[in-house]
């Protein structure tokens, strides 16, 4: 026995004697693992397409809901902007009494009309409305962003799905090939031909296959909640994400890439308009500085006489200079210009790792299907031809098994690595949907 099974020996030897002092009992073997249940069994799944995923998400998305209307509270306050302000209208009425004087005034009734009207600044309107326009195009830069994000999260879940999938075949394809191989043990140590510890090795790793497949389907149950939630499907679909991994394409230059994104991106469009919108209200603030005046007229009807005035009301900014507002307005500008660079800091680090990630798994896709796994398989044909003719124990064919099941594993892992990465790529906006740099 080689030494790196020397810790299973004590194990086996004692699973060896229970079955030799009761050597008359039947050979049982583990049943096989189930189909993969990820849907309910009261209604029928239903086979959902990545278009289609996308189409749901985009019908039921909460995020996309929010970020509608976000942008539509930016259009109601661009209204806002333009309304101008509303007159004031005023009416008294009431009685005179004459009083017991030399000359008292005629008893009557009262009456007192009056409307007064703020005259707007004309650089203070302007500005007011250039905040609203510019945070008009703000929200719909933040809509275009969560867009981007929401189609991203349901691509990872989607594509994940996919993976758990193929992870659930493999692991069946594994069990079968196990299941095959301990029936023939168990026919061989039936006959004299094998000892019953051959067996017992046979029945620990057709345990573990058996562990491997239902894993795997937790995996998928696991990884098709999550894309429930990400497209926000209705309670009652039992979804079942159809569909392949994308393949391999040619990416541009990282420093073309670089420019594209800079130039294209929402996130970084959002960020300088709102450097922008902060310079405008700084202007808007500075603006309201001016004086307001408030013309009025008035009309006054009494007992034995009437009388009308006009005038106007002009505040005189003594006090107040607006200089808080002032300093707040620039201290946002600041503020804006950092995020500005920060966000591009944020944007171009994304981009540099999902280039460099989908170049490397690219790579180990590729050598992974032009030699290890080739490798793999041969070594399993090999082991198996061995221990037909007796010149290999089982040992050597569960080894190379479990290599062969590695090495898909591996091979797995890193397609969806490369495609995780795509769409990194395609929502910095590197590469078109549809794998077009």
């Amino acid at each position: 026995m080689r030494p790196r099974h020397f810790a299973l020996f004590p194990i086996l030897i004692l699973t060896y004697a229970a079955q030799a002092a009761s050597s008359t009992a039947p050979v049982v073997s583990l049943p096989s693992a189930p189909e993969p249940q990820t849907h309910s069994s009261n209604s029928a799944s239903q086979p959902l397409t990545l278009t289609e995923a996308l189409a749901l998400a985009e019908q039921y998305s909460p995020r996309l809901h929010a970020a509608a209307a976000r942008s539509a509270q930016a259009v109601a306050a661009m209204k806002t902007a333009k309304a101008y302000t509303n007159p004031q209208v005023e009416y008294f009425a009431g009685h005179q009494s004459s009083r017991a004087v030399s000359a008292p005034g005629a008893p009557g009734i009262l009456q007192h009309y009056a409307a007064y009207q703020t005259v707007e600044i004309p650089s203070e309107r302007r500005a007011r409305q250039t905040v609203s326009r510019l945070a008009h195009v703000s929200s719909d830069f933040s809509q275009a962003t969560e867009r981007l994000s929401v189609v991203s999260d349901v691509k990872h879940a989607f594509f994940d799905v996919l993976r758990r999938k193929e992870e659930i075949a493999q692991a069946q394809e594994n069990l079968a090939l196990v299941e095959d191989l301990r029936r023939r043990v168990e026919v061989e140590v039936r006959v004299g031909e094998k000892g019953r510890l051959e067996l017992t090795r046979a029945e620990a790793e057709l345990a573990r296959a058996h562990f491997m497949v239902r894993s795997a389907q937790i995996h998928l149950a696991d990884s098709i909640a999550v894309l429930r939630v990400t497209i926000a499907a209705p309670a009652d679909k039992n979804l079942d994400p159809q569909g392949n991994l994308e393949p391999a394409i040619q990416l541009a230059p990282l420093p073309q890439l670089r420019d594209i994104v800079l130039r294209t991106h929402p996130a970084i469009e959002q960020s300088r308009t709102d450097v922008k919108e902060s310079e405008a209200v700084l202007q808007h603030e500075r603006s309201l500085r001016l004086p307001q005046p408030v013309f009025f007229g008035e009309y006054e009807r009494q007992p034995d006489l009437t009388f009308w005035r006009a005038g106007v009301t002009i505040p005189l900014p003594l006090w107040d200079r607006r200089r808080g507002q002032i300093e707040e307005a620039k201290a946002t500008i600041r503020e804006s210009d950092s995020n500005l660079d920060q966000r591009q800091l944020e944007i171009i680090s994304a981009l540099e790792r999902a280039y460099e990630q989908y170049q490397l798994a690219d790579q180990q896709v590729n050598a992974l299907q032009a030699g290890s796994l080739h490798e793999a398989e041969s070594a399993v044909e090999a082991a198996q031809s061995a221990y037909h003719f007796g010149e290999r124990g089982i040992v050597e064919v569960l080894d190379a098994q479990r290599v062969l099941q590695s090495v898909r594993s591996d091979l797995i892992d890193a397609q969806f690595a490369r495609q995780s990465a795509l769409v990194d790529l395609e929502t910095l906006g590197a590469v078109a949907p549809g794998g077009r740099p």
